[in-house]
């Protein structure tokens, strides 16, 4: 299958449908595992905008999740935090419960989300550690372990 049509697809499961239409896939570029000739990363205009996991899921960097939240159907991957913690989570620390203001519903424990802050900015990237039902009931705990905040790019 050809690689670009593999990550529209991947991303719409993912993500939502549709949610590919904002990637100018004729710009991308990709790079195969010599080993076993799977794809590994997905670079745009030189920036990586992705990592593919083994397990079929997608690791978003700043660049990658700066460019799917054009698409207006991509917030409900997102969790935005007060402006209290802005500054730490954009810094690549957690994300808490008691900092979340609001989350998306297609949000689960261990899929891949986008923390933003209250103006829908990208501040940092992560994992899920709750869902998003969880993440508004609950009153304290780890909502988002943060893998890159816009702080360490």
């Amino acid at each position: 299958m050809d690689p670009k049509k593999r990550l529209s697809m991947t991303i719409d499961y993912l993500f939502g449908r549709g949610t590919s239409s904002v990637i100018p896939v004729d710009r991308l570029n990709f790079a195969f595992s010599k080993r076993t000739g799977r794809m590994k990363s997905v670079l745009l205009d030189g920036k990586l905008l992705a990592t593919l996991r083994s397990d079929g899921g997608i690791a978003l960097t700043i660049h990658g999740a700066d460019l799917l939240t054009k698409h207006p159907g991509f917030f409900e991957n997102c969790v935005v935090v007060g402006d209290e913690a802005r500054e730490y989570v954009s810094m690549g620390r957690s994300a808490f419960v008691k900092h979340v203001v609001s989350c998306g519903d297609r949000i689960r424990p261990g899929s891949e989300v986008v923390v933003v802050d209250t103006n829908r900015r990208v501040i940092a990237v992560g994992k899920a550690i709750l869902s998003a039902r969880m993440m508004r009931s609950f009153k304290q705990g780890v909502a988002v372990k943060v893998r890159e905040g816009i702080k360490n790019v």
